[in-house]
């Protein structure tokens, strides 16, 4: 008792110091947050994304580099923003909907942005599950446990680090993400010797899409994959909490500094990656990939005849999967407390966090489980429909939010907002048109 309240007076101290000097310099946990977001947002769609931007030609691969930082950022502060705007210095994302927009909204959104983060949570799984039993048949000429078991030991593997709590998450992130920068950069590099010059020929309006249409139905189309590609909204709401824990009056302030480190390592590492594989393939190459449904390492690997690559495809991928679990569970367990809560509050009652947090923990394990050893292929169309959900609770409700809320007021009337909108607006309709189409 006398030791918790020794430490929060010290944290009282250390926050009153704050409020009365400059802000403070960044520290090892801010590096740690900057690499968990980067593990969050960076996972097995890499793979994919050379692919879908490549396919566009070169015209639209440079508008998407030079606007990617700041589709990135403005949209990932803004919802940063949002939660840091709550009342309540503990409240999550789900708490501050609720308080901005009244109890009936803060339940639909609030099972809204569970929907939208739970089935990538299952697609996790399944995907881990199918990335580990082809490397053991076709690497290591192995014969697979039987799928049940399988999926069980992996799902049960990730989820001993979510039993460790938020920061070791974070922290598990933070580490996984030196290994797959490291190979991605790695087969980044080793692709320069093949580098050529074809996909040069469609630097033009006239003959820059090799899949056919035009720029703008090109940039339409592309934007979403680019949204999707680098979100890691799952992961910002613990952040934000985190962080004006930590920092009180300077919290936002610093999560802006903490989330423009992780976006500028986004873009360059991912943009390396993506371009030194276009440009190591033809157009044609492209779209043979993108008919094959396989990762670009994959087809790499098939097309150059490299055995390194062929052993590293599943290696990078399941290091990707795993850290992307792990920041989407924190989202998805927010998501689920939120709805419980809300429900348990409604009855006039209260529910402590630490069971909460052990029935959820179960749920997600259970329920990652069967989904992942029945593989069903509907968790494609599911993922699809919430897209549209991540992109308005990611880019529109926190511009809403700024429009109507006094709270958030002194964020009016920047350039910035009606970007982030006008990008919100696009990946929506386009996602929608994919889907619908």
């Amino acid at each position: 008792m006398v030791q918790t309240i020794v430490i929060t007076t010290q944290r009282s101290d250390m926050l009153s110091h704050y409020s009365q000097s400059a802000a403070p310099a960044w520290r090892k946990s801010d590096t740690v947050w900057m690499l968990g977001l980067y593990g969050t947002a960076i996972g097995a769609g890499v793979l994919f994304l050379p692919i879908n931007a490549g396919l566009g030609g070169m015209l639209p691969l440079i508008v998407m580099l030079l606007i990617a930082f700041p589709m990135t950022y403005y949209s990932h502060r803004g919802l940063t923003r949002f939660v840091l705007s709550g009342k309540n210095e503990g409240g999550d994302i789900t708490e501050v909907v609720e308080e901005h927009f009244g109890s009936l909204a803060g339940k639909i959104i609030t099972f809204l942005y569970f929907f939208a983060i739970y089935p990538i949570l299952l697609v996790y799984g399944v995907a881990i599950t199918n990335t580990v039993e082809s490397f053991l048949i076709n690497q290591l000429d192995v014969t697979p446990p039987p799928r049940f078991i399988l999926s069980f030991i992996l799902i049960v593997a990730m989820m001993v680090v979510v039993r460790f709590g938020e920061q070791m998450i974070v922290k598990a992130m933070s580490v996984l993400v030196f290994p797959f920068v490291c190979a991605l950069m790695g087969v980044a590099l080793y692709l320069i010797p093949q580098w050529n010059t074809s996909v040069l020929d469609t630097l033009s309006f006239s003959g820059m899409s090799s899949a056919g249409n035009g720029f703008w139905m090109t940039m339409w189309l592309t934007i979403p994959v680019m949204v999707f590609s680098f979100n890691h909204s799952p992961i910002i709401s613990s952040f934000a909490v985190a962080k004006r824990d930590e920092y009180g009056s300077f919290a936002e302030e610093k999560c802006s500094r903490i989330l423009a480190g992780a976006h500028v390592m986004m873009v360059l590492t991912v943009f390396f990656f993506v371009f030194s594989c276009v440009f190591s393939l033809s157009p044609d190459d492209l779209i043979k990939a993108k008919e094959q449904n396989i990762s670009i390492l994959s087809y790499l690997a098939n097309h150059f005849k490299v055995p390194v690559i062929e052993w590293a495809a599943p290696v990078i991928a399941f290091i990707a999967i795993f850290k992307s679990f792990l920041g989407h569970y924190l989202g998805a367990r927010e998501g689920f407390n939120g709805l419980i809560i809300k429900a348990a509050r409604a009855r006039g009652k209260e529910v402590k966090v630490e069971k909460l947090n052990k029935f959820t923990a179960l749920f997600m394990l259970v329920t990652t489980w069967i989904i992942a050893t029945l593989n069903p292929s509907i968790l494609g169309i599911i993922e699809s429909l919430g897209g549209p959900v991540i992109a308005m609770l990611l880019f529109i409700m926190p511009m809403y939010a700024i429009a109507k809320s006094e709270s958030m007021k002194q964020y009016r009337g920047k350039i910035s907002n009606l970007f982030v909108i006008l990008v919100g607006i696009v990946a929506i309709s386009a996602v929608l048109y994919s889907f619908l189409g």
